[in-house]
């Protein structure tokens, strides 16, 4: 990084001050690798740690542009490999031990590497990036090129390796997948190709899984049509298609965490399910290997089995369990077997042997191991443990475990100097962990860990001690005057409160603590004072930053305190004092809680005019401050007076911008003369405090690590420690450059303080603390559960052990009381002491009050009603009243407005419900039930058909006219004319044939709509639905139908309906008389009153009447006014209608209140008896039983009349009743065959919603189909283009291959030409010279062989064919050449000119035969890439045929589907004509058709057959003759012909020796007979040869036969046996490679080279040999020429 980029103003052009590392700790959790034999290496933060595992030498390498990424290292070629994090980010490698730069990668990534790995062999270097390219890139670092990449997008890697055997493989995977990728080379081009693996379930189970692309022929579904694969049926084309897969179907993987290769280029594998499987190199297809557990179950420990866990527990005699399915996360292979580790702390290991292993204990840790690295040779083996601990160990050897690292759990909170500075620092993490470090080295010195969750730490400047502080609001106070052995002396719990500042003022006396609850304590820093807490100050709201500054010539301390208030977004500065006097006469200094007095601290505040985020205050009232909305240093100058009273806003004095990114803090060195500033970006600024210049700047940490934490300057500002917030790196800095005058400031400030100040404070203190006891709680301690935690434990209280650390960190609270608490409670309890007396008086008093109070008030109750005062009268707090009442008014109010809240959305959801269900309903849904049946019949609800469907449903009924308009003129122009007979027999139908044709249309149409208010004539017909719109027309058409039907329903339902309230009317009307009736005979019977249900009257639901309403109606007091005017108007209203009315009053006394009597009340009448009829009948006289008989006379008269007039009632009444119950019987008929006529709807409704499901399921095939073929055809076009492109690779290999083979056979023939040329070019040598030199020039050095080392440990051994070898191999050559090139070698007599001329001959003759070889590889590795680029064509090949298939049968089904459509009928029983028994027919082969077709068909067949038999008879009469006459013709011509041939013949007929034997021939006959004879003879025998021939043949068959299944038991005897020897020959050939093959490979090599040397010598000498013959051959061939004549060339001959 140069420097000068980030510098400010700088007096001069020249670097006067600079910084540079001293040392650097931290704790890996990355990648760890050796670099040598005996030097580890890891990043941290932007730093690479080189370590010596026997030294512990450090060593660093800074990366100059931040943060690293991805690391790598290579310990076969000494290099690490690492990435920045930048844009564009570069690759840089670094050599070990010089760390000098070889390579500058940079490629085509935009945000970031995630993984790095080199090759086993040669200069290779893999490289994997984030988002966006997720590629990976090979490089020849070497070259500094990109051999190949290829991206994976949206594939995250975490872990990447090559094949040790194979540079040219590779093994990616990460929480769910594996991949293996080749790199195929063809001269200097490279390609990957990527080969998934297929991983076992996550039960172990190994899946076999199918291409569900591609359909399987074996699945069909004859009924619901074609099945398609689940990507056609899901709607997806392109490459979604090829994987997809329902969520239902995909089987959960294993999860990978770890892999290792072996020397068989396999992979061994452990995932997070606990399976441990090996992955095949040819296969690319897992094998679970199983663990063969010991007998006793117990665990295996080797003999060097060693433990560095401190809380393993070891129990004698009683081993421990032996462990099954581990989940492992890192893997070594070593010779003798694998190591490996996992979650349980145990380094394992394993032998495998087959499909099983078994494991044994090595090594015992106290956390999950994540790493295992050997050394190259294979003798240490490093350990890295979860939270970054390393420790190396000898697994061969019972050597002590060496621990590199011991990490923290966490990262680091903040590091200080132990003063005075020059010797230790300290550095704390978060979770408690305590370290001490050397700062000369930076080399670890000790470690304490307090089991606490560390906030803040800082170093007393007067003693040897560190101030940490916890979340729990714990100071833990560490003694480090034995910098070995830090001890806690000390424990203070101020709050509950997290601390969040620890700082020492420079005077060393002062402890300064804030919190986050915004309190600061002052605390004594003296040990000798038990760190005694002098006091709190409390703040307004949360502190931000906290510094003070020392005065040294006044000996006053400042704290600077710095607020943001949120309510004003800026900042606030309070300033207090702190003097001496709170130490001396601390009590009168602070209140009784505690609490610092305002006229002691003397506190004064500011406000800023920007919010900032850390402040620190000068010696001459200057405050600096960094502004957290804009990169800016502001200067303020403070006033030592202000009020708090109309403070003004104060306004910087000056800004000074920063270089820096994100929240930045500050802080002041020592000596108070410079500035330095830290920030989320890493970078460090160290300015001149008097005037803001830069003096240096350090990129010390990175803005990926979200930049610096902590700072701290030592007392002579020599040293600076800097912390990373999230990089877990500390960086100690020391000027490397710094001027004389500036550096002497620093010293002499430091010198000052230390000897007039601190000396005697530290030696005194020191002293004192070392006499300290060590702090310790008095018993285990308790700890109770948080609020969150006691949810999910059962238990309030848990012992404090070390497994449960990491919850007592996080959850558990202490019972200690804190010193808030405990000042309180003092302060309380002593004014509960002053105060004792005053308080009994009090309580007394109020006592005396109440008892007269109640008094009071039962001598109100007593007093009478106008002289009562109200209940309130008595309360003595008004004020409390009705504040309580306000408050009581205020939570009605609330409740009533949350119930308003709920009662509005509830109505509003009832709004949406009714408009929903009610209002849209053009005809609400309701009911009819019968009167004394319990039949219900329900309407059908419907909403109006909206716009857009009377607009579609018009258009297609319009479409459909047009259609059969057009249908009938066709029928009329193409179709066949019927007779007028056939017209007047259609004209002459009956009926009944009507009726039946009528079935006949509702059996072809599938339903019985017509008959129940649908028109079917509308509808397309079923076998007629080919096209898309056809059947979404014929949709549209149905739900036409539907709705008719139900129209049609709901109409005879309305009707029904409305007879039912018109019935009702009619029975109230007569029940009105029954009732009259029923009271005239004074007969007690209930009427029958019919009413309507809920169910009939729907709406009555959305009425709520009063009498529902169960709970009180609340009434505003306005209704309440309202409702009282009301009643008192009424209750007026009723007074007056009581009032007397003689009228009423006399009509009702004198005639019973009406003016005449009806007939109907002669029931009611009765005549009194006369006066007399009393007195005793003996005191009657005469008139009186005269007037006694007229009494008893109309009595009878009126009984009579009584009785005629009831049973006439009586008479009434029966019919009215009768015809009660025979108009409800008859409305009940009615409602039944409503019922009916509702099923038979039904029924219709159903049939029509099958046709159109059956309608949908087609359309949703035929849509699946052709996203299926869509698919297809993207797939086609997909592998086109792969294959267009594989061509046009297998045309360029070819030609490259043809071209090089060419160059080839060039340079072969080049080779061979310059060693046949070799005579002709050293001619004018002697012959024997020339022999010597020709031996010579033949004559090649020992090929270099390879070191074996048999007891090697190493598994993979020798990297075969690597570059490396290759170029050891030439130089071993060059270098033999060299030396036979010496000219003592020369031959005698041979001069020096010559000689050299052999020399670079020969010379030239090694180089051409190398580059003969060398060629020959690189063709042979061409001739591999072109087979391998034929083998991918040929695949392409076939997976475009199998496309092409795939399509025809997908054409096949589309078409059948289009044609065999789905039809639905209506039979009879009896109307399917099918032959068979079964009860169920079998309609795989029957054919559907119209019968009317059928019966027209013979007709017309009957009348052509009658009309054809009549022509025949007519045709075949006449044509009798006509045959007749031609006969008697043809026979005369023949006749004539016959004739004229006998003639012609007779005329030119040749004489032969026949036909002079048949003349001359007594007896021609017998001649002729005796010939056939002997004919016949030759032909038995002949037949008689052939059929013993035959029978040879038929038995030398049957003798082979037998031979031939003789030898097919032969063959399975010895296939057998094949079998069992291949076993037994691979048993045995792994047994000899497993225990002598690598001797006697060494022996065969040998002896075959001594073969090939002998064979090799053997040819030389025949070549020469041949060579002096074919000389001899031509010299004897001249000398015969010259004696012997010849014409002939001999050549040709």
């Amino acid at each position: 990084m140069d420097s000068g980029k980030w510098g400010g103003r700088r007096p001069g052009s020249g670097l006067k001050t600079e910084l540079e590392v001293r040392w650097v700790q931290g704790f890996t959790k990355k990648n760890i690798g050796f670099v040598n034999k005996r030097t580890v290496c890891y990043p941290c933060g932007n730093y690479i740690i080189f370590i010596h595992i026997e030294t512990l030498d450090r060593t660093i390498l800074r990366c100059r542009s931040g943060s690293i990424g991805a690391f790598a290292v290579s310990p076969n070629q000494n290099v690490v490999a690492y990435s920045d994090r930048q844009l564009n980010p570069t690759i840089y490698i670094h050599s070990y031990p010089g760390l000098k730069k070889q390579a500058k990668l940079k490629g085509q990534v935009n945000l970031d590497y995630s993984l790095l790995a080199f090759s086993y062999t040669g200069p290779y270097l893999a490289s994997y990036s984030s988002l966006p390219e997720f590629s990976l890139t090979i490089w020849d670092w070497n070259k500094k090129v990109i051999l190949c990449s290829e991206s994976h997008p949206g594939v995250e890697v975490t872990t990447m390796s090559f094949n040790p055997m194979s540079w040219h493989q590779l093994c990616l995977h990460n929480g769910t997948s594996v991949t293996l990728w080749n790199i195929e080379r063809n001269n200097e081009e490279h390609i990957l190709k990527s080969t998934p693996v297929k991983l076992p379930a996550e039960d172990g189970s190994l899946v076999d899984e199918q291409n569900s692309f591609f359909s399987h022929p074996n699945v069909h579904d004859p009924y619901f049509g074609p099945v398609l694969p689940n990507s056609a049926i899901a709607g997806l084309v392109g490459d979604e298609a090829e994987t997809f897969k329902p969520k239902d179907d995909i089987q959960p993987c294993v999860h990978p965490t770890v892999h290792c290769w072996t020397p068989t280029s396999d992979l061994y594998m452990g995932c997070e399910e606990g399976y441990f499987f090996k992955i095949g190199a040819d296969t690319f297809k897992a094998v679970i290997i199983h663990q063969k557990l010991s007998p006793d179950a117990k665990a295996k420990k080797r003999a060097t089995f060693r433990s560095i866990s401190q809380n393993a527990i070891k129990v004698e005699g009683d081993g421990r369990k032996e462990a099954q399915n581990v989940i492992l996360f890192t893997m070594a292979l070593h010779k003798d077997g694998l190591y490996a580790a996992g979650s349980d702390g145990f380094v394992r290991f394993y032998r495998i042997k087959g499909n099983s292993f078994q494991m044994e204990d090595c090594l015992e840790v106290e956390e999950p191991i994540t790493n295992l690295v050997f050394s190259p040779d294979y003798v240490y083996l490093l350990v890295e443990t979860e939270k970054g601990s390393l420790c190396i160990f000898n697994p061969n050897d019972n050597e002590d475990v060496i621990e590199l690292l011991d990490a923290s759990i966490s990262r680091f909170v903040a590091a200080d100097f132990v003063v005075p500075g020059n010797k230790h620092c300290v550095s704390v993490a978060e979770s408690g962990e305590v370290h001490v470090w050397q700062l000369e080295d930076g080399s670890f010195v000790s470690k304490l860990c307090l089991h606490t969750l560390v906030t803040a730490m800082a170093c007393s400047l007067s003693s040897y001690c560190v101030a940490v502080g916890a979340k729990k609001g714990h100071v833990y106070f560490v003694d480090l005057t034995v910098a070995e052995a830090p001890r806690v002396v000390h424990r203070v719990l101020l709050t509950e409160s997290p601390i969040q500042f620890l700082h020492y003022e420079q005077s060393g006396q002062f402890l300064i603590t804030s919190t986050t609850d915004g309190y600061i304590f002052i605390l004594d820093a003296m040990p000798s004072k038990s760190f005694q807490v002098l006091g709190y100050v409390a703040m307004t709201s949360e502190v931000v930053d906290l510094t003070s500054a020392y005065d040294v010539e006044k000996n006053s301390t400042e704290v600077v305190v710095l607020l943001c208030p949120p309510e004003i977004k800026r900042a606030r500065v309070e300033i207090f004092n702190l003097p001496s006097k709170i130490i001396l006469d601390n009590d009168e200094c602070v209140t009784e809680r505690g609490l610092l007095k305002e006229n002691v601290i003397q506190t004064r505040g500011y406000e800023l005019e920007y919010p900032l985020t850390s402040v620190v205050k000068r010696k001459d009232s200057i405050v600096l401050g960094y502004a957290s909305q804009a990169p800016f240093i502001c200067k303020y100058h403070l006033t030592s007076k202000i009020t708090w009273k109309d403070q003004p806003i104060i306004l910087s004095e000056k800004k000074t911008a920063s270089k820096q990114c994100g929240q930045a803090f500050l802080r002041l060195s020592p000596h108070g003369k410079w500035l330095a500033s830290a920030a989320e970006s890493g970078l460090l600024f160290i300015h001149d405090a008097s005037n803001m210049e830069v003096l240096s700047h350090e990129h010390c940490h990175s803005y990926h690590g979200r930049g610096i934490r902590s700072l701290a300057f030592s007392l002579d500002g020599q040293n600076i420690l800097v912390n990373g917030l999230q990089d877990g790196a500390l960086v100690c800095l020391k000027w490397k450059r710094l001027g004389e005058r500036k550096l002497k400031d620093a010293t002499d400030y430091a010198t000052y303080l230390l000897n007039n100040m601190l000396e005697n404070y530290i030696f005194c203190e020191n002293l004192f603390l070392k006499t300290m006891s060590e702090w310790t709680m008095t018993s285990n301690p308790t700890y109770k559960l948080s609020f969150e935690s006691i949810s999910s434990q059962k238990g309030s209280i848990i012992d404090t052990t070390e497994q449960d650390e990491y919850f007592l960190l996080t959850q558990a609270k202490s019972d200690e009381t804190t010193w808030l608490d405990q000042k309180a409670e003092k302060a309380i309890k002593d004014e509960t002491n002053k105060f004792t007396e005053k308080r009994k008086e009090v309580k007394n008093g109020i006592k005396l009050l109440r008892k007269k109070i109640q008094e009071m008030m039962y001598e109100n109750a007593m007093v009478p009603k106008n002289e009562k005062l109200e209940q309130q009268e008595f309360n003595l707090d008004i004020e409390e009243q009705e504040r309580q009442q306000v408050h009581s008014e205020t939570e009605v109010e609330r409740v009533r407005k949350d119930i308003e809240m709920e009662n509005l959305a509830n109505c509003y959801l009832r709004e949406l419900i009714k408009q929903e269900c009610w209002d849209n309903m053009a005809i609400k849904g309701r009911s009819v039930k019968a009167f004394h049946t319990h039949c219900k019949v329900q309407n059908y609800p419907m909403k109006e058909r909206s716009l857009e469907e009377q607009q579609m449903l018009d258009r297609i009924l319009y479409l459909k006219k047009i259609e059969s308009t057009d249908l009938k003129l066709r029928r009329q122009i193409v179709e066949f004319e019927s007779q007028p007979s056939g017209i007047k027999e259609e004209g002459e139908k009956t009926e009944e044939g009507e009726k039946q044709e009528e079935e006949k249309v509702d059996a072809l149409v599938g339903s019985l709509s017509s008959r129940y208010g649908g028109d079917t004539s509308i509808l397309y017909h079923q076998l007629e639905l080919h096209t898309r719109e056809e059947k979404i027309n014929q949709i549209i058409l149905l739900r036409n139908i539907i709705y008719n039907v139900k129209n049609a329903f709901n109409k005879e339902f309305d009707s029904v309906t409305r007879m039912k309230e018109l019935e009702i009317g009619r029975v109230k009307e007569r029940n009105v008389r029954i009732s009259e009736i029923l009271n005239k005979l004074e007969i007690h019977e209930e009427i029958w009153v019919p009413t309507l249900s809920d169910a009939e009257k729907p709406d009555r639901a959305l009425i709520v009447l009063e009498s529902e309403i169960k709970a009180e109606k609340y009434l505003t007091p306005l209704q309440k006014a309202k409702e009282k005017i009301m009643a008192r108007i009424n209750y007026k209203r009723r007074l007056a209608a009581q009032e007397d009315n003689a009228r009423e009053r006399g009509l009702l006394d004198m005639m019973n209140g009406v003016l005449e009597i009806k007939k109907e009340d002669i029931l009611k009448m009765e005549i009194p008896p006369p006066p007399f009829a009393f007195k005793q009948e003996a005191l009657w006289n005469e008139d009186e039983k005269k007037i006694y008989k007229e009494y008893e006379k109309k009595v009878k008269e009126l009984n009579e009349e009584k009785e005629k007039h009831r049973k006439i009632l009586e008479t009434e009444l029966r019919k009215l009743q009768s015809s009660v119950q025979e108009t409800t019987q008859t409305f009940d008929e009615i409602v039944l065959r409503l019922f009916e006529k509702k099923v038979n709807s039904e029924m219709v409704i159903y049939q029509e919603e099958l046709k159109i499901t059956n309608l949908l399921y087609s359309l949703l095939l035929d849509e699946e189909l052709s996203t299926r073929e869509a698919g297809l055809h993207c797939y086609l076009n997909k592998k086109r283009k792969e294959k267009i492109i594989s061509n046009e690779g297998v045309k360029t290999s070819r030609s490259e291959v043809d071209a090089y083979r060419e160059s080839y056979d060039i340079l072969v023939v080049e080779d061979k030409l310059m060693e046949r040329g070799f005579r002709k070019e050293f001619s004018d040598l002697a012959t024997h010279h020339i022999d010597q030199l020709f031996k010579l020039y033949k004559r090649r050095p020992r090929a270099l062989k390879a070191k074996v080392l048999v007891d090697s440990p190493n598994p993979y051994g020798e990297r075969p064919g690597s570059a490396k070898a290759y170029k050891d191999a030439l130089d071993h050559l060059m270098k033999a050449i060299e030396e036979m090139d010496d000219p003592e070698n020369r031959p005698e007599g041979l001069d020096l000119a010559n000689w050299e001329r052999f020399c670079a001959a020969r010379q030239t003759k090694v180089e051409s035969e190398q580059l003969v070889k060398q060629k020959a590889l690189i063709l042979a590795e061409m001739q591999t890439f072109l087979q391998k680029r034929i083998e991918d064509d040929e695949k392409l090949r076939k997976d475009i045929d199998q496309v092409f298939a795939e399509l025809n049968l997908l054409r096949e089904q589309k078409m059948k589907f289009q044609l065999d459509l789905m039809v639905q009928f209506l039979f009879k029983q009896g109307q399917v004509e099918l032959e068979g028994t079964n009860l169920i027919p079998d309609y795989t082969d029957a054919i559907l058709m119209n019968r009317s077709i059928i019966e027209e068909l013979n007709s017309v067949i009957r009348a052509q057959g009658e009309r054809k038999v009549a022509s025949m008879v007519e045709s075949k009469d006449f044509r009798k003759g006509i045959f007749q006459l031609e006969w008697e013709h043809k026979k005369m011509q023949m006749q004539v012909d016959d004739l004229n041939q006998k003639a012609r013949d007779i005329q030119k007929l040749n004489v032969t020796k026949d036909h002079q034997i048949f003349l001359t021939a007594l007896n021609y006959d017998s001649r002729i007979n005796h010939e056939v004879s002997v004919l016949e003879g030759t032909l038995n025998f002949l037949d008689k040869v052939h059929k013993k021939n035959v029978q040879q043949c038929e038995k030398v068959i049957r003798e082979l036969e037998k031979q031939i299944s003789l030898k097919d038991l032969a063959n399975q005897k010895l296939s057998k046996e094949l079998q069992e020897m291949l076993v037994t020959v691979s048993e045995r050939r792994h047994i000899h490679e497993a225990t002598d093959s690598e001797m006697l490979n060494q022996k065969i090599a040998k002896e075959h080279y001594e073969d090939i040397v002998q064979r090799q010598q053997l040819v030389d000498l025949a070549k020469a040999q041949a060579q002096e013959l074919s000389v001899l051959q031509a010299e004897v061939e001249r000398l015969r020429m010259r004696t012997f004549p010849a014409f002939f060339d001999v050549q040709e001959f």
